[in-house]
């Protein structure tokens, strides 16, 4: 595939009690696939904002993508989230993995106070829901470190380059393990924050995101009549 764009995928690794991240899973799995003609290089973040800088300055080194597709996890939540927007502020509910929590904290004290996703959203959410897959887009991608990794990539990368953030949701296996851990769940209705989507679900959805978004920047970048 010499010749061939360049597309960085990055997921997280597991985090607030969780035992695995559907984000990470999928990035691992597309490591080296070919996407429209692009080869994917992938990497697994960490859910920690002092390591983060670092391993993006990773993730990026000697690439020059055409394409890079952040991962994460949104628990509870029931359709893949298309982000629009990443916050200039870190502001967690819960620590990240190192055990620090963040409060209305800056990320860039100099930067904007928010940045655009480069990536046909509306394009993306259109032929996700034509496959049947359950999508929407999202104003914000939070405070966490989601958040961080959107709004950090989308400030360094050159603006020609296509930049943005998916939210997935759980797996099934996690809600299941956190049915058994309820207490008298027997005749519970309502059960909120347990929504989930297989996996194999949501790696056809970052797929068919991926495809979208390359067709778009090879429109963009196509000489006009």
């Amino acid at each position: 595939m010499s010749g061939a764009r360049r597309v960085i995928v990055t997921g997280f690794e597991p985090f607030g009690g969780h035992t695995a991240n559907p984000s990470a899973e999928i990035a691992r799995a597309l490591d080296g696939a070919a996407i429209a003609g692009a080869k994917l290089k992938t990497r697994i973040l960490p859910v920690d904002l002092a390591r983060l800088d670092g391993a993006l300055d990773e993730a990026l080194a000697g690439a020059e993508p055409a394409l890079v597709l952040a991962l994460g996890l949104a628990a509870g939540e029931p359709a893949i989230r298309l982000e629009r927007v990443a916050l200039n502020l870190a502001d967690f509910a819960i620590p990240d993995n190192s055990g620090a929590l963040a409060r209305g904290q800056k990320l860039d004290p100099a930067g904007p106070p928010a940045h655009l996703a480069r990536l046909p959203l509306e394009a993306m959410l259109d032929a996700l829901l034509a496959a049947g897959i359950p999508a929407r887009l999202s104003e914000s991608a939070g405070t966490y470190l989601c958040n961080a990794a959107m709004y950090r990539l989308l400030q360094r990368l050159p603006a020609h380059v296509s930049c943005g953030f998916v939210h997935l949701p759980q797996l099934p296996a996690q809600a299941a393990a956190a049915l058994a851990t309820r207490a008298g769940r027997a005749g519970e209705t309502g059960l909120p924050g347990l929504a989930s989507m297989a996996l194999e679900t949501q790696r056809r959805a970052v797929e068919i995101a991926l495809a979208v978004a390359l067709a778009a920047g090879l429109e963009t970048a196509a000489p006009k009549a």
